[in-house]
This record gives structure tokens, C-alpha cells and sequence, in this order.
């Protein structure tokens, strides 16, 4: 969590670098301000127009997300309709990386969305370069920020999703605008056609000053958007414009590595296979650059596009050879991705350390959730085990078990176990990392009801937790007293290993069933059965003391020791509860009319004979099997 971001050199110095060039250019040309503004608000237009989307969506594109990788096709097509939305093919592939990081998506998934955002990046140039430099487009920017401001102050979500989206789509008219004017002013002083390339050294050099623009403002929507300003009032010659297009999907791939740094495998074998395609469509665009200016005049005649419209003719390179470039790689799809897995090895899985959490899961809240969720579930894996063998029991023998007393009975071999070290490496890491996980999403603006599902999750960790600590009280007396036969004290301690073992079989059960099928209603049959439990511990043990089958000292360590094994019981259960009960289905609406309130839990407490729950036998609760 502490180590340095590797870009964290560039950081320092990108403002400083950023400003100073900003201000040297606004000294040397004060038109070019305009078009520095034009940028800056084009760029905040995009900004607004994806948080108007997420809000707007309700999540509409994390839920595609998930449903989009049963097949490439549909992939491609999610791929290319969200980023035909949004207009920001960076922001898809943000959100594909982290949901790949999540572990919701599949890798080949992943690949066919980035494959079809490139497509769909391509509707940007056609509708700057087909109505935004044809139509003064301020006129109509103008009213829709008006109207924006009305809504974004509205409480509905929708409401004020709808208005940042239009305030987006408002901004990103104006900059065009603004671009537009700002080159048209500065013709008058500085003619850039000056500096036109043509040949092969025209291709190369242009290509890297359009990554190089990309890299920068880390839009290749808003480079093209520059691009082809610039070439409508004759600022850069067609071909030149042609490598700028070419160099604009290369530095795209830059915002896929960077937000893939603090992602985990996945995530930085889908940011390869985002610059393996777009570096492999640019090579192929470069090297037959000649065919396709011939296959973009013969198109361009076709659908009625004139000689010299050469904006709306760059629009259709643009488009040949984004999907020019991704009939090339989907045949060799496959491939792709064995190389990916072969290149970026999968790594050991280090029980002790994190395995879901990590920044590109921040992102979104339901990748934040899910993957919190997954962590909760490896502590919980990793403290079952140490829960089990810290009571001498092998797991796997416990879970395949049908009957578990025996089992206890007949495992006296004391494990090889330093219950500390294990407390220390496998579960106090992990609740670290879980606490300042759920602490950094505790700062962002995130819906009440995700907030509640993320503490909820914190306090079943914090009961893994507890339950652990009390094993590790428990520990020393099990040893001394159940590893050879002596006679009561040996089967009071047998009872409580086996208790435990039941409540830990019963939450694997939950795991297991379907979550619309799942019943939690044993959970509070099983905290009834504990509490009676307490009582009937202590009455029995009286007995023994005074049968003279037990001394008082060993009955004072047992009494100590079903405290810590009772505790622990009660926070597994907790545990269970907080992490499947599904408060949202109309099951848990039923089972919460049928769960023992206080009161209940207190007459099936005082009444052990009764058969039934104070509540009649509409209240029957049945033990999961």
C-alpha cells in the first residue's frame, strides 16, 4: 500500500512543466489562448458528460459490464456503444480495468471491449467533423448549459445525471467552437502549413507529435477534435493530419497503462493487449498509408463526400482503419491472449497478503464492493482454517464429515501450529488492508445504501477477527486436555471443538447454496441453542465439581475457556449474517418477519423445553441441512 507509484517522478514535474508551457505559448501568441481554452473546456465538457452518464446510468454501464463477456461479439459491441455514449474511449477502458481487476470479467472479455471502443471513438471525428465544424454550434451550446444548471441542482439522480450530461454536451460544443475560432485567429500570425511534412519523415514525425498530444490532454477524442480544427481552416495539411489521427491512437493507450499500474494481473495484461492493438493498427495504418488514402477517396466518393472536404475524408480514415485494425486482431484473438498470459505470469497466490484489493477496484463503487466483498471472504477462508486447526481438526475432514463428534473424538494429534505467527501473517494482514480499504472508500461520494454494505462488511471482518483471538485463548487448554483421554474435562473440551466445527460447517453451507436460495434463518436457532448452551455448561459443570469428577482449578480454566469458545461462535455467526443475508430480496423480507426478535431470544432462552419460538409455530425455524 506504501510503495511508490512508478510514474511518481513525472507527477512532480508534469504541473510545473504543463504551466510553463502554457504561459510561453500564451506569451509568444496570445491567440493561442483561445485555443488553450477551447481544449480546457472541451476537456471539462467530457468530464461532465461521464459523470452525468454514471449518474444518469444508475451503473447502467458496470452492469453491461458484467453480462458483456459471454461471447466476443457482444464484447465488440459493448465495447463500441459505450464508447459511442460517452465519447472517451479512455474512460471504457478505465472501467474495463477495474472490473477485470475485480474479477467480474474475463480476460478475452476485456479485449473485445477495448477491440470495439476503438471503433466506437471513431463516431466522435464524424460528428465534429459532419456537423460540429458545418453548423456554429456555440448557438446551440449556450441554451443547453442554461438548461443544465436547472437540473444539475434537482435531488433525483436521474434528474441531475441528465443535467451534467446535457452541461457536458454543452461544453464539449463550446470548445469545438473555440478551437475553430482560436486557429482561425492564429492563421492571421503564425501559418503552421509552414511546418508540413511530406514522405515518410512527414508520417513518422507527425505520428509522435499525435501520441505526444494524446499523452498530454489523455483524450484521443479531444487530439482528434484538435486535429481536425486545425485542418479545417487549413492549419495542417490533409496528409499530415492523416499521421496525426495514427499517433492519437497510440497515446490512447497511455491512460490504459498509467490507470493499470495499481491494478493487479488482469489489469496489466488487458492495458498490453490495449497497446499491442492499437501500436499493431498504427504500424499496419503507416505501411500502407499510400492503399489507404486510395481506399478513402473511393469511399468518400461513394457516400457523396467531396474531394475536398478533407475533414469529413480524415473522419473516414479514421474509421477504415480503426476497423481495418480490429479485423486484423480478432482472428488472432486467441493467440493474443495466450501470449498476454504467457508474458504476464499469473502470480503464487500469497495467502497472507491482499488479493482483491487494489486501486483500479477504487474506481467504481461496485467493483469497490465486490472486491471487498471477495477479501472478506479470503479472511474468512484463511481464519476458518486457523480456526479448525487450532482445535487439532484437519478442515477438509471437517466439511466431508458426517459426524463430526466422532471426528473430534478420534483427533487428539496436536497440530504443528504457531496460532500467533498465523493470527499475525494471515489474518491481521488482511484485516489491515480491509480497514484501510473500506477508510478510502469511506471518503468517496458514494450512495448511502453502498456505504452500509461496505461498513456491514467491515464489521463481519472485525467478527473473523475476534473469533480468531479467542481460538488463540483457547489454544493452549486444548492441547493440554484433549490430546490423551482424562475423562469429563477431556469431553467438555470435545464438546466445544465440536460446537465450533458445526457452526463453521453450517456458514460453508451458506456458501454453497444459491444466493436466491440461500435461508439465514438458522442463524438465529443457532444463537438460541449457544446461549442455552452457556447456561446448561455451567449448570453441568457444577455437577461434576460436585460429583468430585472435576477440581475446582480445572473447572475454573474450562468455564474461562467456553467464555473464549462461546464468543467465538457468536462472531462467526455474526460474521455469517452480515455477509449473506440479502436485505434487498423479498426472502429477507420474509425472514425478517420470521427472525427472533430480542424478546424472542429471550423467552427460547428461559424456556429451553419449549418446542417452539414465543412467536407460535408459524415460527418454526429449521436448521439448514
Amino acid at each position: 500500500m506504501g510503495r511508490a507509484h512508478p510514474f511518481g517522478f513525472m507527477k512532480r514535474f508534469y504541473l510545473p512543466v504543463a504551466v510553463g508551457s502554457l504561459l510561453l505559448a500564451f506569451w509568444i501568441s496570445p491567440d493561442a489562448q483561445v485555443i488553450a481554452a477551447g481544449v480546457a473546456i472541451f476537456l471539462f465538457g467530457m468530464i461532465m458528460l461521464e459523470d452525468g452518464f454514471k449518474l444518469f446510468s444508475g451503473g447502467a454501464l458496470e452492469q453491461a459490464l458484467e453480462r458483456a463477456t459471454s461471447s466476443t461479439p457482444r464484447a465488440l459491441l459493448l465495447g463500441i456503444v459505450s464508447t459511442t455514449l460517452l465519447q472517451s474511449s479512455s474512460l471504457v477502458s478505465i472501467v474495463t480495468i477495474s472490473f477485470l481487476s475485480a474479477g467480474l470479467i474475463s480476460l478475452i472479455g476485456g479485449v473485445g471491449i477495448i477491440f470495439g471502443a476503438n471503433i466506437g471513438t471513431t463516431t466522435g471525428a464524424w460528428l465534429v467533423a459532419g456537423l460540429g465544424l458545418k453548423v456554429d454550434i456555440a448557438a446551440y451550446a449556450m441554451p443547453m448549459i442554461a438548461l443544465s444548471i436547472v437540473l444539475v441542482f434537482q435531488k433525483p439522480k436521474p434528474l441531475r445525471g441528465i443535467g451534467y450530461a446535457l452541461a457536458g454536451l454543452g461544453f464539449l460544443f463550446l470548445g469545438i467552437h473555440y478551437m475553430k475560432e482560436g486557429f482561425d485567429t492564429f492563421k492571421e500570425q503564425i501559418d503552421l502549413t509552414r511546418f508540413a511534412l511530406s514522405g515518410l519523415l512527414g508520417l513518422f514525425v507527425y505520428s509522435l507529435i499525435g501520441t505526444a498530444a494524446t499523452v498530454v490532454m489523455q483524450s484521443s477524442h479531444a487530439t482528434m477534435v484538435l486535429i481536425l480544427t486545425a485542418l479545417a481552416v487549413g492549419q495542417v495539411s490533409y496528409e499530415n493530419a492523416l499521421a496525426l489521427a495514427i499517433g492519437a491512437n497510440i497515446g490512447t493507450t497511455i491512460t490504459a497503462i498509467i490507470s493499470s499500474l495499481g491494478a493487479n494481473f488482469q489489469g496489466r495484461r488487458l492495458a498490453l493487449a490495449h497497446l499491442i492493438f492499437n501500436a499493431s493498427t498504427a504500424i499496419v495504418a503507416l505501411v500502407f498509408i499510400v492503399p489507404l488514402r486510395g481506399t478513402v477517396d473511393f469511399v468518400s466518393e461513394w457516400v457523396g463526400i467531396t474531394s475536398t472536404d478533407y475533414t469529413m475524408k480524415l473522419a473516414v480514415f479514421h474509421t477504415i482503419f480503426n476497423v481495418l485494425g480490429v479485423l486484423l486482431m480478432l482472428p488472432l484473438l486467441s493467440r493474443l491472449v495466450t501470449f498476454l498470459e504467457r508474458r504476464i505470469l499469473e502470480p503464487v497466490p500469497d495467502v497472507s497478503q491482499p488479493r482483491y484489493l487494489n486501486e483500479a477496484v477504487d474506481e467504481f463503487p461496485q467493483t469497490l464492493e465486490i472486491a471487498l466483498r471477495k477479501e472478506v471472504l479470503h479472511l474468512y477462508e484463511n481464519a476458518a482454517e486457523l480456526i479448525l486447526h487450532g482445535l487439532n481438526l484437519h478442515r477438509d475432514q471437517v466439511y466431508s464429515t458426517d459426524d463430526v463428534a466422532r471426528l473430534v473424538r478420534q483427533s487428539r494429534r496436536p497440530f504443528d501450529l504457531d496460532l500467533n505467527e498465523g493470527y499475525e501473517r494471515r489474518v491481521k494482514t488482511l484485516y489491515s488492508g480491509i480497514v484501510e480499504f473500506t477508510s478510502r472508500a469511506g471518503d468517496k461520494r458514494l450512495d448511502p445504501e453502498i456505504t452500509d454494505r461496505i461498513y456491514t462488511l467491515r464489521n463481519v471482518a472485525s467478527n473473523i477477527v475476534q473469533a480468531v483471538k479467542s481460538i488463540k485463548h483457547l489454544r493452549k487448554n486444548i492441547l493440554r486436555y484433549t490430546v490423551r483421554p482424562q475423562g469429563a474435562i477431556t469431553e467438555l473440551y470435545n464438546e466445544l471443538r465440536t460446537q465450533i466445527a458445526r457452526v463453521a460447517i453450517e456458514i460453508r453451507k451458506l456458501g454453497l447454496v444459491a444466493p436466491e436460495d440461500r435461508s439465514t434463518l438458522w442463524l438465529d436457532q443457532e444463537r438460541a441453542r449457544i446461549e442455552e448452551d452457556v447456561r446448561s455448561t455451567a449448570r453441568r459443570v457444577d455437577a461434576l465439581i460436585r460429583k468430585g469428577e472435576m477440581n475446582a482449578a480445572a473447572a475454573t480454566s474450562f468455564m474461562n475457556d467456553s467464555s473464549y469458545a462461546y464468543s467465538a461462535m457468536r462472531d462467526l455467526i455474526e460474521a455469517a449474517r452480515g455477509y449473506y443475508v440479502e436485505r434487498d430480496s423479498a426472502l429477507a423480507e420474509v425472514e425478517g418477519l420470521l427472525s427472533l426478535d430480542e424478546e424472542e431470544l429471550h423467552e427460547a432462552i428461559t424456556d429451553p423445553e419449549g418446542s417452539q419460538p414465543s412467536g407460535g409455530p408459524d415460527k418454526t425455524v429449521t436448521r439448514l441441512s
